[in-house]
């Protein structure tokens, strides 16, 4: 649920990002892990990461 509300925010905003699915793949699950988050969507922006759908932090990170 976050995971597509995250996705929709990202393209009405029309910001390209590269989907992970850590359910079908292992090294996405691994990089997960190492971030230390066993929770989606996280998304990393210049190295940021923010957890679930957080539309105030995303368009802070994203310099909207």
């Amino acid at each position: 649920m976050f995971c597509d509300r995250t996705k929709e925010f990202l393209s009405h905003k029309n910001i390209s990002y590269t989907e992970r699915n850590v359910a079908e793949d292992e090294s996405a699950l691994e990089e997960l892990k190492q971030l230390g988050y066993m929770t989606t969507p996280v998304t990393v922006i210049d190295g940021a990461a923010i957890v679930g759908f957080n539309e105030a932090e995303l368009m802070k990170a994203l310099g909207l």
